[in-house]
């Protein structure tokens, strides 16, 4: 049988196992029990209560401590979790994580302040199921979150939305009553005395949050703040050090504009000083930006052009580009306007490239400004030059020449006056004489011959085999230069330099004749006008005049040994009657008309017209005088006189 002692003893040395062990506090009563069921004395029993007592207060500061224990170790295990995290997204979430592990909550939240609009805005949520709730704002003091960001300090509460302490808001109680959440305790993240946000524990059912748990989310929310920080100089180095990186390269890529541009400047400019022309430009600016470039004068016509074909500038580009002075791209192409001040020199195209950076577009347009000193250049080169060449034709044209010492100053210019020339007058109502002038020049110089002003007229010598057809082609192709019908006298200037101011006065005549007839922008001579020119030539070349009528009929006569020469002078003297014509030449009228048929073939329909005829029948006579022989040829009777005019010649 146990002693009262021993019973006390065993019961003492149970409790402290039971201590040792951990066991649950209700396992604390058994050793007590136990010597009841023994028959333990009342001051036994009593000592064993006291130790129960005693032991169960060392259990609860036990568990205190382990509590406490795995409080700091969770909040160490956090601080270092958060140390280790580099994404401030990342940072939040494992912040509310850690949050609702450690409080047992059901719903935790952070919000950061919005120092720009002066309230708080949800940042993250663990647990939350309200898409209203997630994007809730509070302004500052507005409900419990508010409060906390104004005031730097944590307000709990056992149910928000019985709690008359906070300021209610429509927005907030809807989202928080959509959530369907009552005990909430939040407390500010703080950076030193600053409030960057607030965290928050909150659960779906009423409880009152104790000082143990306000210092838990306390402790929490002191090293998230630190870690939140830690994010943002980390995000903001990050993002510094990638604006340093773009920035870097922006440099060496400005870097690299520059040095490419001061290559193409020197480049350009070696071009100009060493007499370039605008060729070796587009095929320069071509190369540096590896394109196909184009130069066309104002009127769009192709001055140059490298690694392209033949494309015309888009007008609309020139204008837009002439009025803001940049490169214009369109339709695939850039197109840059060749400017001197306000003045067009034409414009320079290049394709091939439209995804042309802001450095290519720069040096695109220094191309453009080089090739206006170019052009600048080469029309000051060209207006000295056509000033001598005028200078010279002044003198070709001086009825005082000197034939040989003018012919030594023609061939130093390129001029050989020993080959055939034609002498062309220029006149136009609407165009200007200096542009008509240039324009004349400019053909000049592709010609080999000379141009100026001599008696106010625009003058031109150009080597010329048909003076009359080259004349009629100088009139459309000035015409289209100056944009105003251009009327062409034009003469044969013969060979050497001797003789051209008689040339220059026929062209002239032959100018006027033009004019009086109502021919503006024609180009002829004299001989091309018929009887006109023969009548108003002063070098009248007569065989030619009767060659130019009368040519196919003589030609026909010449081959089949026929006479419809001496038919066609009877059927004029017989004022152009077919019976008439037949008594004098003693024939059946059926041969007069076959006759006069086959001469209609040869002349054309319209041989008998009032023009024609007057020119065939001055031919007829001049080829008379000058072929006695014909002068035998019947004649019709004088009694009966023509009554058309024609006939009367």
């Amino acid at each position: 049988m146990l002693t009262g002692v021993t019973t006390v003893t065993e019961g003492i040395r149970e409790l402290l196992g039971l201590l040792a062990q951990g066991a649950p506090a209700e396992e604390f009563a058994r050793p007590a029990a136990a010597a009841r069921a023994a028959g333990a004395s009342g001051p036994e029993l009593a000592a064993l209560d006291e130790a129960t007592g005693v032991a169960l207060e060392v259990h609860r500061t036990l568990g205190r401590h382990r509590t406490r224990e795995a409080e700091l170790t969770a909040l160490f295990d956090t601080a270092g979790d958060l140390a280790a995290l580099r994404d401030l997204d990342a940072v939040l979430r494992a912040i509310t994580h850690r949050a609702k592990q450690l409080l047992h909550t059901d719903v935790t939240y952070l919000s950061l302040i919005d120092e720009a609009a002066g309230d708080t805005f949800m940042r993250v949520t663990e647990g939350s199921v309200s898409a209203a709730f997630q994007q809730l704002r509070l302004g500052m003091g507005e409900g419990l979150g508010g409060l906390v960001a104004q005031t730097a300090r944590p307000y709990a509460t056992g149910d928000y939305q019985r709690d008359p302490r906070f300021q209610h808001t429509g927005p907030i109680d809807s989202a928080v009553g959509e959530e369907d959440l009552h005990a909430i305790l939040g407390v500010p993240l703080r950076l030193g005395p600053k409030v960057i946000g607030v965290l928050f524990a909150a659960d779906r059912s009423p409880r009152e949050f104790g000082p143990r748990e306000v210092a838990l989310l306390s402790s929490l929310a002191d090293h998230a703040a630190i870690a939140i920080d830690g994010a943002r100089l980390l995000e903001e180095t990050r993002r510094a050090l990638a604006e340093l990186g773009a920035a870097s390269r922006t440099i060496q890529e400005n870097s690299d504009a520059l040095r490419r541009a001061e290559r193409a400047h020197d480049r350009l400019t070696g071009l100009v000083l060493r007499g370039g022309d605008v060729a070796e430009v587009a095929a320069a600016i071509g190369a540096l930006l590896e394109g196909g470039t184009l130069v066309h004068d104002p009127e769009g016509r192709e001055l140059a052009r490298a690694r392209s074909g033949p494309c015309p500038p888009p007008a609309g580009a020139v204008a837009a580009s002439r009025s803001g002075g940049r490169a214009v791209a369109e339709g695939g192409t850039w197109v840059c306007a060749v400017l001197a001040g306000p003045e067009l020199l034409g414009s320079i195209t290049l394709t091939g490239r439209a995804d042309l950076d802001e450095a290519g577009r720069r040096l695109f347009e220094r191309a453009a400004t080089v090739t206006a000193l170019l052009l600048l250049l080469g029309r000051s080169v060209a207006q000295t030059e056509d000033r001598i060449r005028g200078e010279l034709l002044g003198d070709l044209l001086s009825p005082s020449a000197d034939p040989g010492s003018l012919a030594v100053r023609a061939r130093r210019l390129g001029v050989d006056l020993a080959r055939p020339h034609g002498l062309f007058v220029l006149h136009s109502d609407a165009a200007p004489r200096p542009r008509l002038l240039t324009a004349a020049a400019h053909h000049a110089r592709e010609r080999g011959g000379l141009a100026g002003v001599h008696h106010d007229h625009a003058v031109l010598l150009a080597p010329s085999d048909a003076a009359g057809a080259d004349a009629a082609r100088l009139a459309a192709a000035l015409g289209r230069s100056v944009g105003a019908p251009v009327t062409v006298g034009a003469a044969r200037a013969g060979d050497g330099a001797g003789g051209l101011h008689a040339a220059h006065a026929e062209a002239l005549r032959c100018l006027s004749t033009l004019r009086a007839l109502g021919r503006a922008g024609d180009g002829s001579t004299l001989a091309d006008l018929g009887f006109l020119g023969v009548l108003l030539g002063d070098r009248a070349d007569l065989s030619g005049f009767v060659r130019t009528v009368l040519g196919p009929v003589l030609d026909y006569d010449a081959r089949r040994g026929s006479d419809l020469v001496g038919t066609l002078r009877v059927y004029f003297a017989a004022g152009m009657s077919q019976a008439r014509a037949r008594e004098v030449l003693h024939v059946h009228v059926n041969t007069v008309v076959q006759r006069l048929d086959r001469i209609g073939r040869l002349l054309g329909p319209d041989w008998q017209s009032p023009d024609r005829s007057l020119e065939l029948q001055l031919a007829l006579r001049l080829h008379q005088v000058s072929a006695p022989e014909a002068s035998e040829a019947p004649e019709a009777p004088p009694a009966r006189r023509p009554t058309r005019g024609p006939a009367s010649s």
